[in-house]
């Protein structure tokens, strides 16, 4: 079964190759929607924008907002700042690591429901397990910045979790925290492989911000692998990346 919908301002698939219930699929979905609904910033009744509006003491909060928070403050120690879960009017805006963190539980969801090969893709992120239905490892492709319609690498993720940060599809919309309105002009794309899509997201952003030096980052943590695409063309990958690239 195969899938796809609009859900949290994004296109979400869900695709099961084992036999399952049909009605699994449509949890998957409710359970992003459920998502959408507590930690939008746009929904001016999500829990989000209630907590900005001071209107829930920190006790008061839901324990996956506590979770969320909880991993975006150990996210922005571990980078330095440069994930930072406040915007710079002082509101808190956890999107950057609530996209991977939904992927992962609803990958556990179809686990927890006997699925051994499936795949999930939110706006780019993903996570695979298993096999496609041709019974072929799941292969993702990176799109050339420069040209969307164009596929530079194909990698085999071997049910790790791939996230990639950009410019290219929504312009101008993450910064460098350390220097408040300084667009990232150097980097148009960065790929990366974590242990899972949590992983990968949670720091996929982050080194993004860093501009060129992020991929030296990825390559300092020994759980996660890096492609970047510079402005001027050029490409770098992390010594480990190269294990995933599908070459034929």
């Amino acid at each position: 079964m195969r899938s796809t919908r609009l859900v949290m301002g994004m296109p979400v698939t869900v695709e099961v190759v084992d036999a399952c219930e049909p009605s699994l699929i449509d949890e998957i979905f409710a359970y992003f929607d459920a998502v959408d609904r507590r930690f939008s910033t746009y929904k001016a009744d999500s829990e989000i924008s209630a907590i900005n509006r001071g209107e829930i003491a920190a006790d008061d909060f839901s324990d996956a907002m506590k979770e969320v928070l909880a991993l975006a403050a150990t996210t922005r120690r571990e980078t330095d700042g440069y994930f930072d879960e406040r915007t710079p009017s002082g509101a808190i805006d956890p999107s950057g690591i609530v996209k991977g963190w939904a992927i992962r539980n609803a990958a556990a969801m179809l686990r927890a429901a006997g699925c051994r090969n499936f795949y999930v893709d939110a706006g780019g992120d993903i996570q695979s397990c298993g096999e496609n239905a041709e019974g072929r490892p799941w292969r993702v492709g990176i799109r050339n910045p420069f040209d969307m319609r164009q596929i530079v690498k194909v990698i085999a993720p071997q049910g790790r979790g791939v996230a990639t940060s950009g410019t290219y599809v929504r312009g101008q919309h993450i910064y460098n925290p350390h220097a408040p309105g300084a667009p990232i002009d150097d980097i148009l794309s960065l790929t990366v492989l974590g242990s899972d899509v949590l992983e990968a997201d949670r720091f996929a952003t982050a080194a993004f911000a860093m501009g060129a030096d992020g991929i030296g980052f990825i390559a300092t943590r020994p759980d996660l692998e890096g492609y970047v695409i510079r402005r001027d063309g050029h490409a770098t990958m992390t010594n480990g990346f190269d294990a995933y690239v599908v070459t034929s």
